[in-house]
């Protein structure tokens, strides 16, 4: 049987040994900051995410805000919040204006396990909290925001964080930054799409036409004049859109690979517009 085009699949060794870890230190921190994709406020979730952190208080950061359109997203604040009772913030990494409600919130989530350790008669200690969430949603990137550094390594491919590290914010707060975590198998074969296309998975796990193709479906179906317009061409597939940049191979024909990369780094960057790509509805 010919194996679907479309099925991604992947299965990083390395990440299962983050997961791992990840469970071990949980005792350490005294809450946790999931940073999720605002573009994919629902998919961008580790699906598991109540089952691999407990009980644990947990603020839910809504990433890469400024590549979405705002009230659309003050939608999906509402509907996070209330599906999980956490609160929810709204941030990016190029704005440093949201630093102190992120800190303060994270610091008042901590402490009653500080006032509980208190209470054995150990000293006031700085709230430890631990950031976690898919590859690529910018975990160190926001991390470096609020330390106003660089000393978490951050890239545009998923899984650049490959070790736990501690970074201080202030005395009041000190966060460990994780590798991302990513189920082992990826059954929503739509949901894994989605991730693909905010670079969440490996670009081993998938063809850069086959997603880019994916993408442009999606897009004309929710943001059909905002992709027109920005493309300037009606019909809006790879081929078309290879011919209206004139970019063309021998033969004449349209240079699929080129154009496939192109059409992800637009969406990825924001070229294209302010999106969001889940629907306004939760799914377990």
């Amino acid at each position: 049987m010919k194996k679907d085009k479309l099925h991604i699949h992947w299965y990083p060794g390395h990440i299962a040994k983050a997961e791992r870890k990840l469970k071990e230190q949980l005792s350490l921190v005294d809450a946790v900051i999931e940073v999720i994709d605002a573009r994919l406020p629902l998919s961008s979730s580790y699906e598991n995410i109540t089952g691999l952190l407990g009980e644990k208080p947990r603020l839910i950061l809504l990433n890469k805000a400024d590549l979405t359109d705002g009230k659309e997203l003050d939608k999906f604040v509402k509907i996070i919040h209330d599906k999980t009772g956490y609160p929810v913030l709204k941030s990016d990494a190029r704005n440093s204006k949201d630093i102190n409600s992120i800190v303060k919130k994270a610091v008042e989530l901590s402490e009653p396990r500080i006032q509980a350790i208190m209470k054995k008669g150990l000293l006031r200690r700085p709230a430890r909290v631990m950031v976690v969430g898919m590859p690529n949603v910018g975990k160190s990137s926001i991390i470096n925001k609020l330390t106003k550094s660089s000393k978490t390594k951050t890239g545009a491919k998923a899984g650049v964080t490959r070790q736990q590290q501690w970074v201080r914010i202030n005395p009041q707060l000190d966060l460990l930054d994780t590798p991302g975590i990513i189920p082992m198998k990826q059954e929503d074969q739509a949901r894994a799409r989605k991730l693909a296309f905010v670079n969440s998975v490996s670009e081993n796990a998938y063809s850069n036409e086959v997603i880019a193709k994916e993408l442009l479906s999606l897009l004309d179906g929710k943001y059909h004049d905002e992709i027109v317009q920005f493309y300037k061409t009606e019909n809006l597939t790879v081929e078309d859109i290879a011919k209206s940049r004139n970019w063309i191979v021998s033969g004449g024909n349209p240079d699929i690979e080129r154009t496939s990369a192109y059409i992800l780094k637009d969406f990825r960057e924001g070229r294209m517009g302010k999106f969001i790509l889940d629907e306004e509805q939760w799914t377990d």
